[in-house]
């Protein structure tokens, strides 16, 4: 064997290895990547799929005429005006005789969420035959009650670092022993706006805001992205001017997102006055950020029709506008679609310039309009997660679920268009 042999076969060995190496650190990179993506899901499913059940007390309830309608007049207004706190109160006091210290009964109503008194107010507008008597009913626990039931543990911690005191956790194992707590569907997580309750704050108001908030992004940006790039590919000249817009788009696209929010500040708010706080004013900054995004993944759809279909068209007759319209666009439009759906999956997902722009208020109210004062899903996430109260933590990990689905959707749908209707070429 000669030195050249050894010295070709020596490369080969060395690139071999080197090649197993990378293979190696790839496959490493990979399972990595999964495996921290795993834990991530993991940890955010474990916790947010304690938002979606809350914890009931089983108490009877006695609509005393003496709260509800004093002087026998049978109006909806003596209704209304009716103290349920009390009832709920006597029912507790019913079931824990040895509370009467002024400061125990106080902590004893406190395990029953405030928004139970207006539910036994629709009852009773409902069937004001129920005064008088006596109801066996669920009533929805208070947050910290709540949080114990889910995380029994904590009754084994001190103290100091539990939710509850002494006297409270006595309370709590008797109504545990008894079998008077048990948990129930959170339905309100997804009919009700936020809450400075953890137990009445539900997804739905920001759900609609964010609705509202990309409906306006798409109205907006989808017929301005199209166009500017079916008029930036096909029929604009090649000159300096176009290529000093090609060049600023593709900067555009990589531009973070805060700087689109405090443009939106500057414009749309502090110029414009348009209303604080409200999905038009997140929808117009929104779709400035997305138009990049669907401009590129126009141009590439258009880019991806063979030159033979223009060619063809022009060659029986048709103008350059009518080959562009009857036959390339509707042959990248599944491209464009796709490039669409990904453009508001990124909206869907953006903080940062809706924080700019107010959307980051405390609103209790669920928007009906585009106009309305709302809040969007990540913010509502930031906005729990910052919170102090520790019933907040669930919900943030479950609103953080709904953001994912959501977008798992939108992408997977992106992924079946591309899929059914792109054409090999």
């Amino acid at each position: 064997m000669n030195k050249n042999t050894q010295i070709i076969k020596s490369s080969l060995l060395k690139r071999k290895r080197s090649e197993k190496y990378f293979k190696y650190f790839g496959l490493t990179g990979i399972i990595a990547a999964l495996l921290f993506l795993t834990i991530i899901i993991t940890s955010i499913f474990t916790t947010g799929k304690k938002a979606f059940k809350q914890t009931a007390i089983k108490l009877e309830i006695f609509f005393d005429p003496k709260i509800i309608d004093p002087e026998n007049k049978g109006t909806e207004e003596t209704y209304k005006s009716a103290n349920y706190k009390i009832v709920i109160k006597n029912a507790l006091l019913n079931y824990f005789p040895s509370v009467n210290k002024r400061i125990d009964i106080r902590d004893l109503t406190n395990f029953i969420s405030s928004s139970e008194e207006e539910r036994l107010l629709e009852m009773i507008l409902k069937d004001n035959t129920l005064i008088g008597t006596t109801k066996e009913l669920w009533l929805t626990a208070s947050s910290t009650i709540d949080v114990i039931h889910k995380n029994l543990e904590m009754l084994n911690i001190t103290e100091k670092d539990r939710l509850i005191d002494n006297k409270e956790k006595k309370w709590f194992t008797k109504l545990l022993d008894d079998e008077k707590l048990k948990f129930q569907f959170n339905k309100t997580f997804f009919t009700s706006a936020d809450s400075t309750e953890p137990e009445q704050a539900g997804i739905w108001g920001s759900a609609m805001g964010s609705f509202f908030t990309v409906l306006v992004t798409l109205i907006l940006s989808f017929p301005i992205a199209v166009a500017a790039g079916v008029f930036l590919e096909e029929l604009a000249p090649k000159n300096k001017f176009t290529d000093f817009l090609e060049v600023n788009i593709n900067n555009l696209a990589a531009v973070p997102s805060i700087i689109f929010g405090l443009l939106g500040l500057a414009i749309f708010l502090n110029v414009m006055h348009l209303p604080r706080s409200a999905p038009i004013v997140g929808g117009l900054v929104l779709a400035l950020m997305t138009l990049p995004t669907i401009i590129i993944a126009t141009r590439a759809s258009l880019k991806a029709v063979p030159p033979s279909i223009r060619e063809a068209a022009i060659g029986l007759g048709a103008t350059k506008l009518q080959t562009v319209t009857h036959h390339v666009l509707p042959l990248s439009f599944p491209g464009i679609l796709t490039g669409t759906i990904i453009g508001m999956s990124q909206a869907l997902g953006e903080t940062a310039p809706l924080l700019m722009i107010g959307m980051v208020a405390f609103i209790v109210d669920v928007p009906g309009s585009f106009l309305d004062a709302s809040t969007a899903l990540p913010v509502q996430i930031y906005l729990w997660k910052s919170t102090a109260a520790r019933g907040f933590v669930e919900l943030a990990a479950a609103g953080v679920l709904i953001l994912l689905t959501f977008l798992i959707l939108m992408n997977s749908f992106a992924v079946y268009i591309r899929k059914k209707y792109e054409k090999k070429w």
